[in-house]
């Protein structure tokens, strides 16, 4: 046909449509257009049929959920068990808490091998008020705490590996808390360490208030998980608290509890003295306490012969796969819940602004129903290990999940602050200068990555990190082994060789990474003002500026019959539709909606037969040709 035909005419306005509307990896997560077919008539029981049970998927789903919060609990008394004692010691040698840095890396290390902030948090008390820490000491070792409960999520997002675009966002999800807290701590434990801000900022509020012992915080989750999970375990908590303190005797006592009710009796004893006199013998009374087991625990171990490391190998293992169970379980009900019409509506009300101009707004509101949740819940963990499959599902954008990760770290806070009041006379002071320092930390991280949007740099991170591990899989668990075990004790064994030695291999590796980032900026936004070999990073071997090499290495240290990048084999490509404009494009689309079908973007429902559309200066739907 001739020049400026119809068919020329749709071919360039559909080319136009597909390569100006490029997708982006980090767009909100549309939803297709979904046809609803039109309802048969005279099937008024099939319809009843379908609801019913769909409402029964719903009690299974608080039930998923409550199994999933019980594991979580579980794994904590696994840990504690397994490494409590441990942490114990980590916190007996006050002269390398004494080190800023080495008490941060403590921090984090104690918090990942008893997998709770609050245990950390308590032993910190318990030392503080005994007057064998300063609550200076104690502040960068809440500040490692902070970080280290960020590895509960991370571990969670690891279970939606399957699929691609759910991994990558629930990754993303996960990691904006770790993020949030490496940076925050980056430039607050050298301000603190220099002015002592937070101390000195709880101390006078402590000050300036009349503080008097109070109430246990209500826990309200644990009014319904502990029975269930006393069942199971239940811990002496106070052997961990008495190791740090330096009691010897409890080092040889189990964590496992096997006495739940134990009872004071005080008595008196006529004690002889021997020494010769006039008189003879002298006779002296003495009262002597003694405890009486009254109630046996009931729970698994209470009579158990086997160590407490086996009991806690032993936990650890049931309670991952009763968590991974769970979770699976959990996105299915989800995926087959919340899809089509419901789950595009339950998107827009959770993601969508405010208007113009109160949009600002949103995401502070977030924070408050962020805090509320985590005060319920009693933990910070559980809010953002159960939001992290809504993150990977699309339900919650990794935007939107930021505000509602930092509520949750001012909730944590509160739930502190209130634990503390009710602590007695002896540690009130301590206990709530230290719940205050934790609370002052997070919202001056929150006053340093949130209000502009410029300086939201935890979101841009944790979305590179997803990215990274969509394309390689494994590096997910390399993020996890680097930075809560192997770079914490690094740093923590360089403490203890001496500060001299720690800032001799710390000042130059800290020089090179800020080189790296700052020449890694350039070559994104200004590469001419670089010199031509530091315009890319080619000139160095593929290992040191790729990760491919090591793909490939693991791969085949794996028996992986995949290409390069882990990727799935690739299936035939399936032949192309007459006159479709940009058949990549299409295959692009597709695989995308094959990852999430309930999830991915608009316009990716494949029709039957093609339809065209003219599109001129504004769209118009026009019919089949």
């Amino acid at each position: 046909m001739g020049t400026g035909s119809t068919l020329d005419l749709i071919s360039d306005c559909e080319r136009y449509d597909v390569e100006g509307r490029s997708p982006k990896p980090w767009e909100e997560q549309r939803l297709p257009k979904v046809n609803v077919p039109p309802e048969p008539r005279g099937e008024k029981m099939d319809r009843i049929k379908s609801l019913l049970f769909n409402v029964s998927k719903i009690p299974l789903l608080f039930l998923l959920l409550f199994m999933f919060i019980c594991s979580l609990d579980v794994l904590s008394s696994a840990f504690q068990l397994a490494g409590g004692k441990v942490a114990g010691d980590i916190f007996k040698d006050n002269a390398i808490l004494s080190n800023p840095v080495a008490g941060l890396v403590v921090g984090i290390l104690v918090t990942v091998l008893v997998q709770s902030s609050s245990t950390s948090t308590s032993i910190i008390v318990s030392l503080v008020s005994s007057g064998l820490l300063e609550v200076g000491s104690a502040v960068p070792i809440i500040m490692g705490s902070n970080i280290g409960t960020s590895v509960t999520n991370t571990i969670v997002a690891l279970m939606q590996a399957g699929e691609r675009s759910e991994f990558k966002r629930a990754f993303a999800g996960a990691t904006i808390h770790d993020c949030f807290n490496w940076l925050s701590v980056l430039v607050l434990l050298p301000l603190e360490v220099a002015t002592g801000l937070l101390s000195h900022l709880a101390a006078t509020v402590v000050r300036s208030f009349q503080i008097q012992s109070g109430e246990d915080a209500p826990e309200l989750l644990k009014i319904i998980t502990e029975p269930f999970t006393k069942l199971i375990i239940q811990l002496d908590k106070s052997v961990i608290t008495g190791i740090a303190m330096g009691d010897e005797s409890l080092r040889n006592r189990s964590l496992v509890k096997v006495w739940c009710r134990i009872g004071v009796r005080m008595s008196v004893v006529n004690l002889s003295d021997n020494a010769s006199g006039e008189n003879g013998t002298t006779w002296t009374s003495q009262n002597v306490t003694s405890q009486d087991s009254l109630q046996k625990c009931r729970h698994l171990f209470v009579d158990t012969s086997m160590s407490d490391l086996a009991v806690g190998l032993i936990l650890l293992a049931a309670s991952l796969v009763v968590l991974c169970s769970c979770l699976v379980l959990i996105v299915k009900l989800l995926n087959s819940l919340l899809k089509g019409q419901v789950a595009k509506a339950i998107q827009k009300i959770i993601n969508t602004d405010f208007p113009y101009p109160f949009g600002w707004l949103t995401g502070y509101l977030a924070m408050l129903l962020g805090a509320a949740m985590t005060f319920v819940v009693q933990s910070s963990s559980v809010f953002t290990s159960a939001i992290t499959p809504l993150i990977g599902l699309g339900m919650i954008s990794v935007e939107r999940a930021y505000p509602l990760t930092l509520g949750s770290n001012i909730g944590t806070t509160t739930t502190a602050i209130l634990a503390a009041l009710a602590s007695p006379g002896d540690k009130l002071a301590a206990a709530f200068q230290i719940a205050l320092c934790h609370f002052f930390f997070n919202i001056f991280g929150i006053l340093l990555w949130y209000p502009l949007p410029v300086t939201r740099l935890p979101v841009r991170m944790a979305k590179t990190l997803g990215e990274r591990t969509a394309k390689y899989r494994w590096f997910a668990v390399l993020y996890l082994i680097v930075c809560f075990l192997l770079l914490p004790s690094l740093v923590f064994g360089l403490s203890m060789a001496g500060w001299q030695v720690m800032v001799g291999v710390g000042a130059p590796f800290a020089g090179v990474m800020l080189f790296i980032v700052f020449v890694n900026l350039l070559q994104v936004r200004s590469p001419r003002l670089l010199p031509r070999p530091l315009q890319t990073w080619d000139f160095l071997p593929a290992w040191m500026h790729s990760l491919k090499p090591v793909d490939r290495l693991i791969a085949k240290a794996t028996l992986c019959c995949s290409p390069a990048h882990g990727d799935e084999p690739a299936t035939p490509p399936s032949p192309p539709l007459p006159f479709a404009p940009d058949s990549a494009a299409a295959q692009r689309k597709a695989q995308l909606a094959h990852d999430n079908p309930a999830l991915s973007y608009m316009d990716e429902t494949p029709s039957r037969t093609p339809v065209f559309k003219l599109r001129g200066l504004e769209r118009c739907h026009s019919t089949p040709l």
